[in-house]
């Protein structure tokens, strides 16, 4: 058999489930990326008036060591995005096991997501959202918009550290934490 027709006999994306008319590439990327597995941050900077404004991120990921770079995407249509394409600085935190229900609430009504004693004042005024694994004051250093989402650049200056934890991906739209290690 050759590779032609390898392709052309493995199967096809399903439609989506509730959306019969939705294009094939649409259906394909959204059933592709629910199967990746991706690690859980949080992003939380602070509007032009004060107010505090955070969301969880799946798109987290180093650009550069030497400067120390980081990169996320988020919607322009996002809540969060009209303090994003504000201000100058952002924290991000990264998340394990033990803050699950910290990045439910994250992603959850935007009243509710720093109602409660879950984080506090840091550097440069930012909100830190507590008992995370690390968090990292980072500087904007390019917002590029690409059709409605912008990928943000971020050059880190200082940052801390919390306890240990096991891993909290995102993944079929739940987070989950790994199971046991598989040997190999």
């Amino acid at each position: 058999m050759n590779e032609l027709n390898d392709i052309r006999e493995t199967p096809t994306v399903p439609r989506l489930e509730g959306d019969p008319n939705a294009p094939l590439d649409l259906a394909a990327f959204k059933q592709a990326f629910r199967r990746h597995a991706a690690g859980v941050a949080c992003v939380t900077a602070r509007q032009t008036d004060g107010t505090p404004v955070g969301f969880t991120a799946t798109s987290l990921a180093s650009l550069s060591s030497v400067p120390p770079l980081a990169t996320f995407n988020m919607a322009r249509t996002a809540s969060s995005w009209p303090a994003i394409a504000e201000t100058e600085r952002v924290v991000i935190h990264t998340l394990g096991a033990r803050n699950r229900a910290l990045a439910e609430r994250m992603s959850g009504p935007n009243a509710l997501r720093f109602a409660g004693d879950h984080w506090h004042e840091g550097p440069h005024g930012l909100p830190v959202l507590n008992d995370v694994t690390s968090w990292m004051v980072g500087h904007i250093i390019e917002r590029v918009s690409v059709h409605n989402g912008a990928v943000i650049v971020v050059q880190i200056e200082e940052g801390g550290l919390g306890d240990e934890d096991e891993a909290l991906l995102y993944h079929e739209r739940m987070y989950r934490v790994p199971g046991p290690e598989a040997a190999l």
